[in-house]
C-alpha cells in the first residue's frame, strides 16, 4: 500500500541558554518518531503536555525542520527537497490549528481568506478562486452566500469548518489537526469530527490527529501512537491498543477518561512529568510508573513489536499474558511475580 507521509526516527532538539558563563542545554523534544500513514488512514498522537505532540505536528507540516531523521511526503524527501518541489510538499500537506477564533484573520470576509492559498499558490483569476471558494464552503456545511461575512459573524464550530475549508482549497494528501475539536462544545465536536470522516473517504486524506482527549481519539483514528517525554510508549493499532494496553503509561491514560477506560484498573500517577532537561537515565516513565523496578531505573527499553504494537516496556510480555497487577512490584521482582505473590 502506498504511503503520503513517511518519517524515520525523527528527533527535534532545542539549544536552551542557561546563563551568561554556561553552556546551553539539550532539549530533546521528540526523541526519535518512526511511523506512516497510508492515504484514508487517521493516525492520533495522544499524551500529556509537553511530551512533543506540538513539535512533531511542526515537523510533518513542514513548519521546523527536524534535526535529525528523514520525513517523506508524497515520496520526496521532505527535509532535504529536490529543486523545484517545495512548492509541491507545502501543497501536499496542511495544517488545522486548535483555535478556530485565533487561526481567521478577522478583517477579512471569508472568501478571501479562503481565496488566499490560491492566490498564493496558483495562477488562477480571481473568478476561478471565488467559484472554489464558495464550493469549499458547501463541502464543509456552510452556504455560499457567507463567502461575504467576516469571522466574528459565525461560531466556534463555523469557524472551524471554515478552517478546514481553507486547508483543504490546495487539494492536500496530508492533513495535520493539531486539536481540532478542544476548544468546541462536545456536541460541536461530534459534528466536526463527522465531517472531517465525510471529508477523508470522500478525498481520501490522511490525517494526523494530535489529541489529549482518548474519546476523540477512539472515535476518528486508525492507529494511535502514545508518547511520553518525546518517546513513543506504544504505537498500534487503536482497537489492540484501547483493549489492552500494554504499557503502564498507556493503562493510566485510558483509565483516566471517562467511559473509555471503565474496564481498566484506576492508576493513580504519582509526581509530576520529569524535566525534558533532565530526563532520567533509564524509562522516562520509570518515576510515575507503579510497576518500575531497578532494571526500569538503569536500561531505557526499545519500542519492541510485541503483538502487533511497538511498546516501550521491558514487561510488555508479561502484561500481555497476565495483564497489569494490582502490588506495586518492588526493586527486585517483575511485575508478573508481584502479582503472583
Amino acid at each position: 500500500m502506498s504511503v503520503v507521509v513517511e518519517a524515520q526516527d525523527l528527533r527535534q532538539v532545542y539549544r536552551v541558554r542557561r546563563g551568561l558563563f554556561k553552556p546551553p542545554a539539550q532539549l530533546q523534544a521528540v526523541g526519535g518518531i518512526s511511523f506512516s500513514i497510508a492515504p484514508g488512514r487517521t493516525l492520533a498522537v495522544v499524551g500529556e503536555s509537553g511530551c512533543g505532540k506540538s513539535t512533531l505536528a511542526r515537523m510533518v507540516s513542514l513548519i521546523e525542520k527536524p534535526t535529525d531523521g528523514r520525513l517523506l511526503l508524497d515520496g520526496i524527501d521532505a527535509v532535504q527537497p529536490p529543486s523545484g518541489e517545495r512548492r509541491h510538499l507545502r501543497r501536499s500537506v496542511q495544517l488545522v490549528f486548535q483555535n478556530p477564533y485565533a487561526s481567521l484573520n478577522p478583517r477579512k470576509k471569508i472568501g478571501s481568506v479562503l481565496e488566499a492559498p490560491l492566490a498564493i499558490n496558483t495562477d488562477l483569476p480571481a473568478a476561478e478562486r471565488a467559484d472554489r471558494a464558495r464550493e469549499m464552503l458547501a463541502q464543509v456545511g456552510l452556504r455560499p452566500e457567507h463567502a461575504n461575512r467576516y469571522p466574528h459573524m459565525f461560531s466556534g464550530g463555523q469557524r472551524q469548518r471554515i478552517a478546514i475549508a481553507r486547508a483543504l482549497m490546495l487539494q492536500p494528501k496530508l492533513l495535520v489537526a493539531d486539536e481540532p475539536v478542544s476548544a468546541l462544545d462536545v456536541s460541536i465536536q461530534a459534528q466536526v469530527l463527522n465531517l472531517l470522516a465525510d471529508l477523508q473517504a470522500k478525498y481520501q486524506l490522511a490525517y494526523l490527529f494530535i489529541s489529549h482527549d482518548l474519546a476523540v481519539v477512539r472515535h476518528i483514528a486508525h492507529d494511535v501512537l502514545v508518547m511520553y517525554l518525546g518517546l513513543v510508549m506504544e504505537q498500534g493499532p487503536r482497537d489492540k491498543l484501547f483493549a489492552q494496553p500494554l504499557h503502564p503509561y498507556t493503562q493510566a491514560l485510558l483509565a483516566s477518561t471517562p467511559g473509555v477506560g471503565s474496564r481498566q484498573r484506576r492508576i493513580v500517577l504519582q509526581g509530576e512529568l520529569p524535566s525534558p532537561l533532565a530526563p532520567p537515565a533509564g524509562c522516562v516513565f520509570s518515576t510515575r510508573c507503579p510497576y518500575a523496578v531497578e532494571r526500569c531505573r538503569a536500561e531505557r527499553p526499545e519500542a519492541r513489536l510485541v503483538d502487533e504494537r511497538r511498546v516501550a516496556c521491558h514487561f510488555a510480555d508479561d502484561f500481555l499474558r497476565s495483564g497489569f497487577p494490582a502490588p506495586r512490584a518492588s526493586d527486585n521482582q517483575t511485575p508478573s511475580a508481584a502479582a503472583a505473590r
